[in-house]
């Protein structure tokens, strides 16, 4: 999972190792892996975390399988099992610069909320970015 973030995101916005190990050790955590033709193609990383809130922590998919549907269906996923174990809100963080996150989130139900300052360690900032679960 840490190579493929590596992949995904530049330095200061890629997760190391051990965040991504200290992640999957939250209760509530969960890692959702994308597979395509017998190799990982990409996954996500979410929270259930207290109360009515969940978190996307990363959501990983490699170059070549882009634009492929993978990004959706982990994401569906991710919403299903958030919702499954009741969670009402969805809250992520995307780097300001990286438009196509924007859109693909928004295509989602998502909305910006605020922007975070020096939100990462090259103290780039983020936008906020929450979806609100709808009852079903």
């Amino acid at each position: 999972m840490c190579e493929i973030d590596r992949q995904c995101f530049p330095p200061g916005i890629a997760y190391s190792a051990d965040d991504i190990a200290m992640s999957l050790l939250q209760p509530g955590a969960f890692a959702l892996i994308g597979e395509e033709a017998n190799d990982i193609a990409g996954f996500i990383l979410a929270l259930r975390q207290r109360g009515v809130n969940s978190h996307i922590i990363t959501i990983d998919v490699l170059h070549p399988h882009r634009r492929s549907g993978l990004g959706t269906l982990l994401l569906s996923a991710a919403h299903d099992r958030l919702r499954g174990l009741g969670a009402k809100r969805v809250v992520l963080e995307a780097a300001v610069e990286n438009t196509p996150a924007h859109a693909f989130y928004l295509k989602h139900g998502y909305r910006i909320t605020r922007r975070l300052k020096h939100y990462y360690q090259d103290q780039g900032d983020a936008w906020e970015m929450v979806k609100e679960f709808t009852a079903t």
